[in-house]
């Protein structure tokens, strides 16, 4: 049986990842999470191999007690703040996930952890200067404080493996979607207008674009990741390669809902919204063993999925 921990674990990709990890009767997941933007209600604590701990990772007393009576193999650390908004508003209080990935980090080596698994960002690479974003090639060069905690987490656990042995993989999500996403991220944010005939907003002429990879797509590759003992002490981008416009993402969705919604543009934001966003995926597709979702795809099935909830 494999003893594992997921932080954070009250998210929307890392629930779903509990629950895959949890599919494995001979996993036993333990998931903590401060509940400041998880929700109870995402957890799969159907599942008779899975547990909850309210903790906060930040805070070395909670953390540390959990570690010390669990004595777990692996770790998924996805406990963050998140959100381009809340991450720009709450500089201060992104800075304080540097604490949680020391934690993680210190007790993980002190307990005899075999490999921590890291969710990092796309946002480590700021504004691209080469398309697709590459892990080997491209610069990070972001000077945002979200962007920032992310680059130090991965210096963290090249320094604990040198120093340490402590193995490694870091997961550098770019746009993930699905049908338990909070309301704050574009996709759902778009879906839930749509359906309800509200204005779609769109930040500046919404010529900005994306790639936005379906959860399980995500979820598959990170945990063959893990399975199979891949990508060790190195890192993997995690998500989809189609570009599309925030503006044609917009218009697909309101074609999709058959909504009667309008487009409004806003002013664009001062920082956090990058030009372009498009990964080099050719390790995820190793990964994966098979094409990404496409968009279109993911879309409709968020609509048919009872967990998109309105409210």
């Amino acid at each position: 049986m494999a003893r594992i921990l997921v932080t954070g674990g009250a998210g929307f990709v890392a629930s779903h990842l509990a629950e895959k990890l949890a599919e494995d009767k001979d996993n036993e997941v333990t998931i903590v999470d401060n509940l400041l933007t998880g929700d109870m209600a995402k957890l799969p604590l159907h599942l008779p191999n899975v547990r909850f701990i309210k903790c906060d990772a930040n805070r070395f007393e909670d953390i540390s007690a959990v570690f010390y009576a669990h004595r777990f193999e692996y770790v998924f650390h996805y406990a963050a703040v998140v959100g381009v908004k809340r991450t720009t508003d709450n500089p201060v209080m992104v800075l304080r996930d540097i604490d949680g990935i020391r934690n993680v980090l210190d007790l993980s080596k002190n307990t005899g952890v075999k490999r921590v698994f890291f969710s990092s960002s796309s946002e480590v690479y700021g504004e691209p200067v080469e398309i697709p974003q590459n892990e080997k090639t491209t610069p990070l060069n972001s000077k945002l404080p979200y962007a920032i905690v992310k680059n130090i987490g991965e210096a963290f656990l090249r320094s604990y493996q040198k120093e340490y042995g402590l193995e490694y993989t870091v997961f550098r999500f770019f746009n993930t979607y699905g049908p338990k996403q909070s309301r704050d991220f574009v996709v759902s944010k778009f879906m839930r207008a749509a359906i309800k005939g509200e204005d779609i907003t769109v930040y500046g002429d919404g010529s900005q674009t994306r790639t936005f990879c379906w959860v399980d797509d995500n979820i598959d590759a990170c945990v063959n990741a893990f399975r199979n003992n891949a990508v060790i002490n190195d890192v993997v981008n995690i998500g989809s390669d189609k570009e599309i416009t925030v503006l044609e993402l917009a218009k697909l969705v309101i074609e999709l809902t058959g909504s009667k919604s309008k487009i409004v543009h806003l002013p664009p934001l001062e920082e956090g919204d990058m030009t372009r966003r498009m990964p080099d995926i050719g390790l995820m597709r190793q990964l994966l063993g098979r094409e990404p979702l496409p968009l279109r795809d993911g879309l409709m099935r968020i609509l048919k999925d009872p967990r998109f909830i309105l409210n």
